[in-house]
């Protein structure tokens, strides 16, 4: 048996060996087309050019493609371009330069005015409690800022607890921060003397322990705390010149800041788009501020009716 299975195999070797002697190269080339699909690449074995096993992978070369760049003339984007074709190009750009700078000014207005209406409505509780000379207002890059300057009436010396008169400042504030959407930070701040802190290490601490202590009494009264975070300076970031006699008590302060949805490009343009809102103010009403769009409104409609007068005078004399 085992002599008749050698036999066969032999014989079976001379087929394959005289198949071979006369190759078919359509059928070979089907074959290893049919083999380099199967194995997922296509092999220089069976494609019948050279790999790197001889010598060509060293002769290998890098090419950077621009990316506006016709690939059939192997040049760069414009270099083809006539110097007409280029100025479109550039004028293109600067197009969309202007456009985009346009909505980014226009999204930041937009937002100072949202902004202020918030600075009314707070100002609104604030004058109801008789309370809106002792918060002031300021527009940033970061929102609006509600500075409530932490003299004895909100703090005690060197302590972060809360007395009845900050208690009331707050009680007047929480309401319409609870229903606003924005996020708020409240920023403790120390002024510039360096006295020896009693209770704690430093003035970092009492400033921290300061926003702490307020971010816990918004949260206590209907502020979601998930809105809520709280920042100590120390005395970093003064409000007024540490040299100005008003720092010692105005740089003394609590921060609360409303801050803006605006991405930061956009953001940076709300001090400008504020105008004199983004320096520090008190509060305006609600009442305040439509009095003074009436008589802005007033001002301009007797102005434009006048100039209406004056351009209908000149076209009678004119026509005389």
């Amino acid at each position: 048996m085992s002599y008749a299975d050698m036999l066969t195999l032999l014989f079976v070797l001379f087929v394959v060996l005289y198949s071979m002697s006369d190759v078919n190269m359509k059928k070979f080339a089907e074959l290893a087309a049919g083999l380099s699909a199967g194995f997922g690449a296509q092999s220089a074995a069976f494609s019948g050019q050279t790999s790197t096993l001889d010598g060509a992978g060293q002769a290998a070369e890098i090419v950077k493609i621009d990316p506006g760049a016709n690939p059939g003339d192997g040049k760069t984007g414009t270099s083809n371009m006539t110097e007409k074709e280029k100025a479109a190009v550039k004028a293109a750009v600067q197009a969309e330069d202007r456009y985009k700078a346009s909505q980014s000014a226009q999204a930041a207005a937009k937002e100072a005015e949202n902004l202020k209406k918030i600075e009314n409505k707070l100002s609104d509780a604030l004058a109801k409690a008789k309370l809106l000379g002792s918060v002031q207002f300021t527009i940033d890059r970061r929102g609006l800022v509600v500075t409530i300057v932490t003299n004895e009436v909100v703090f005690a010396g060197n302590r972060a607890d809360l007395k009845p008169g900050g208690k009331t400042i707050l009680d007047a504030l929480a309401p319409t921060l609870a229903k606003l959407k924005n996020n708020i930070e409240v920023d403790g701040n120390t002024n510039q003397l360096k006295a020896t802190t009693t209770y704690y290490p430093s003035g970092w601490e009492l400033s921290a322990a300061r926003a702490s202590t307020t971010v816990r009494y918004l949260t206590g009264h209907g502020v979601a705390k998930n809105r809520l975070s709280a920042v100590g300076f120390s005395d970093t970031k003064p409000l007024i010149d540490p040299a100005d006699p008003r720092s010692i008590t105005m740089n003394r302060r609590v921060d609360v800041v409303v801050l803006t949805t605006l991405p930061a490009d956009q953001a940076a343009l709300l001090p400008a788009a504020a105008g004199s809102d983004a320096k520090l103010h008190t509060g305006q009403t609600t009442a305040q501020a439509d009095a003074i769009e009436k008589a802005v409104a007033g001002a301009n409609s007797t102005t434009t009716t006048s100039s209406t007068t004056t351009s209908s005078t000149t076209t009678t004399t004119t026509t005389d």
